[in-house]
């Protein structure tokens, strides 16, 4: 089977060798695996306050236990050596660091960090820390959250203080991860935390976010760091008939709407961060939302901090058609006479997302051309399905398939010229997936929720020895 490229490079069933240095690795976020909440002066984050309030999480779920990672990391870690996994892709929980989101430094809490990259330095692995995972101090949203300036001055002070500690052991730091989920998720639709339904409050907040971004990234390179990157959940916005073929002309309507649903999920993100601007056609819409009071002379000039790389987490493309007389989606304020589509003859995962491999490399080729002075990673890609444990095994060929389908995009798009540094599967072990609760296991580790048992799943088993040889 030849599936082809985005510039002619293939996705072939064959051997692929990817460079020497390629960076192999897992990821995971601290409110889906730490648990613990209560412990050495946490406080609470929106998370457990969403988390707890009935209705907002499928069969009222909490990340209270979650994998009980606090407890069991050293576990964890050796996990991850078993498995040969060079990197380790983990995010630093703000209501352990700063309780209160601003005030005391609370030192158990990076205790806590410390111990968990001396583990893995002592394992051979590569500690890549994400500084904000979406697990906003709840005292931080009741003062308004991040619509409200303020917090991005909390979150570059919160930065600091976990680089003083473990900046001399930590080369790679990412400030946020997918600012449009926390965003448009959190205070568009509501279906993530804190639950707000206000199209005006998400632009805000994503302006705020990439405000506490940059306002972060020069924190983080005064006091010496090495690597700084910024995580962005894209997709490349295709029509139906681009599913299938790549080539397909859509009407002028139809890339009308494609160009409208790239900017507010891609160029919002991308065109501030690495070229210091608002797409013109971005600003026209948040206008329409609630104004541009919100942004301040000066403020593009910091988010536009360089950064080294650019991490991608990739899932699915994002299909849409022009709609005449159709309402705005609550999640993309801006979107009206736009329809999100199925993706038709392709199969899905668990959340229904569409499988579409061809999707990355196109998605890579673009940022490549349009970005080429900042190198890529991938930070996030994985699948959710129903897996079962089954005489001590978790057969999950449909993972193992769609993470060799993503790979071999990957493979294509370096062979395309883009410059792709690495890859992190999503997610190391099975958790809390947030709305969605323990529904979902995305996990190439599976976890028992009821006794903490930890089991390889044949995708595990895969995915060492892809690592072992650098390829497929």
């Amino acid at each position: 089977m030849t599936v082809v490229g985005t510039r002619g490079a293939t996705l072939t069933q064959g051997r692929a060798d990817f460079p020497t240095g390629f960076v192999w690795g897992a990821a995971t976020a601290s409110y889906q695996i730490e648990g613990s909440v209560h412990e050495d002066g946490r406080q609470p984050s929106i998370w457990d306050t969403f988390s707890r309030t009935p209705g907002r999480v499928a069969g009222g779920d909490t990340g209270d236990v979650a994998c009980d990672h606090y407890a069991r990391h050293a576990d964890d870690i050796a996990l991850m050596g078993e498995l040969g996994l060079a990197a380790y892709r983990f995010s630093v929980a703000w209501p352990r660091v700063r309780p209160a989101g601003g005030g005391p430094v609370n030192a158990r809490g990076l205790d806590f960090y410390d111990r968990l990259v001396d583990g893995l330095l002592a394992a051979g692995i590569t500690p890549y820390a994400t500084l904000y995972h979406w697990d906003l101090p709840q005292a931080l949203e009741d003062a308004g959250g991040w619509p409200e300036r303020d917090t991005a001055h909390r979150f570059a002070e919160y930065a600091a203080d976990v680089y003083e500690r473990l900046g001399d052991r930590v080369g790679h730091w990412t400030t946020l991860n997918e600012p449009w989920v926390a965003a448009f998720l959190g205070y568009g639709n509501g279906v993530h935390a804190p639950g707000r339904t206000d199209a005006a409050a998400a632009f805000r907040a994503a302006h705020h976010l990439m405000l506490g971004h940059g306002l972060a990234t020069r924190a983080l390179r005064e006091a010496g760091a090495r690597e700084i990157s910024l995580v962005l959940n894209l997709s490349p916005v295709i029509t139906p008939a681009q599913v299938d073929d790549p080539g397909a002309e859509p009407s002028e309507a139809d890339a009308e709407a494609v160009a409208r649903i790239d900017t507010l999920l891609v160029r919002q993100f991308t065109e501030p961060a690495l070229r210091g601007e608002y797409p013109a056609a971005f600003l026209e819409i948040v206008g329409r939302n609630g104004g541009l009071d919100h942004i301040r002379d000066g403020d593009l000039e910091i988010i536009n901090q360089p950064v080294d790389v650019l991490g991608i987490n990739y899932y699915n493309p994002c299909v849409v058609e022009a709609g005449p007389g159709l309402a705005a989606d609550a999640a993309w304020p801006g979107s009206e006479d736009v329809r999100f589509c199925p993706a038709d003859g392709v199969p899905a995962t668990a959340m229904g997302w569409p499988i579409v491999p061809t999707g990355l490399s196109r998605l890579l080729v673009r940022l490549s051309d349009d970005y080429p002075e900042i190198g890529l990673m991938i930070t996030e890609n994985g699948a959710a399905f129903d897996d079962v444990v089954q005489d001590g095994r978790v057969h999950d060929e449909r993972r193992t398939g769609y993470l060799d389908g993503h790979l071999r995009a990957v493979h294509a798009a370096i062979a395309d010229g883009a410059d792709v540094r690495g890859y992190l599967v999503w997610s190391l072990l099975d958790n809390f997936e947030w709305a969605e609760g323990y529904r979902r296991r995305f996990g190439i580790v599976h976890v028992d929720f009821t006794t903490q048992r930890r089991l390889l799943k044949d995708s595990a088993l895969w995915y060492r020895e892809v690592i072992a040889r650098n390829g497929l």
